[in-house]
């Protein structure tokens, strides 16, 4: 197999900008002129599974071949994002303490709850969710979490529902892990009670959403600052779409929907912020 020498790796300008173009169209994600490091991070193991020699000549494959395997393979490295359980703790904070309570109330009725975590990457935001309403009391209620993304390899991921170790260290108090999660081998399964309660599909998110929802709260954390500004707010205003009226958008911290005022109104619990539909 070629060796990846330091030279083979370094991608020429020519190269950067078709790469730049591939994941853009792929993807809508912007790639800045300074990320040639984390192309090399990323494609250097496509490289190698195609045994070709670097990322340049990884760019020569994707020019000659008509299979749509190996470009969705680049995409797929591009978009898998970090992602951990129960990420940024005050945002379920604010969901435990102030949003599920409302629902409890307004939903007693019907007891019907629908959410969606529209990055789920492998799962760990949607399940953080299935294990926190189920610790909420809502396990007899009819619970439907959304999880979405890109990257195949991450959505079979998120659907196993098995966890490596140090993976369940990251965020997950030891008596949820004890109690939801069975050991199988050097990995951690799920139980059946919180897997039923999300389901995982491929989504674009600069597809048209009419057909999702409507939803009780949306997680889009992380995710739109790889996107340019008009391709956000487009997203952000088809997603307002897709939630109840009062429903609530979490962002992450560098993220705002700007613009969209007459859409979106801006709340602070504590440290953290959300944001109600309109």
């Amino acid at each position: 197999m070629p060796t990846l020498s330091k030279t083979a790796e370094s991608i020429n300008p020519e190269n950067y900008k078709y790469l730049q173009q591939l994941v853009y169209t792929g993807s809508g994600i912007v790639l800045e002129q300074d990320k040639q490091y984390l192309l090399e991070a990323r494609l250097t193991g496509v490289a190698r599974q195609h045994n070709v020699a670097g990322i340049n000549d990884l760019c020569n494959l994707l020019r000659g071949t008509r299979d749509a395997g190996v470009k969705n393979q680049v995409i797929d490295a591009m978009t898998t994002n970090e992602t951990y359980f129960f990420r940024e703790p005050t945002h379920y904070d604010a969901i435990r303490t102030k949003l599920l309570p409302a629902l409890r109330e307004l939903r007693g009725t019907t007891k019907k709850l629908s959410f969606w975590s529209s990055a789920s990457s492998s799962g760990q935001e949607a399940y953080s969710l299935a294990m926190m309403l189920y610790e909420q009391g809502f396990e007899d209620w009819n619970v439907q979490i959304l999880g979405t993304d890109l990257s195949t390899q991450m959505l079979t991921k998120a659907r196993s529902g098995r966890y490596l170790q140090i993976e369940v260290n990251r965020g997950l108090p030891t008596a949820l892990l004890v109690k939801h999660f069975r050991r199988h081998g050097l990995e951690w399964d799920l139980k059946d009670h919180i897997k039923k309660m999300a389901r995982f599909e491929s989504f674009d998110l600069r597809q048209k959403m009419r057909s999702l929802g409507p939803f009780d709260l949306v997680f889009c954390r992380n995710v739109l600052v790889y996107f340019d500004a008009a391709t956000r707010k487009e997203i952000l205003r088809e997603m307002h779409g897709t939630l109840f009226r009062g429903g609530w958008l979490l962002l992450g911290a560098a993220e705002t929907p700007a613009g969209l005022e007459h859409l979106y109104e801006r709340h602070s619990l504590g440290s953290t912020s959300y944001y109600t539909a309109l």
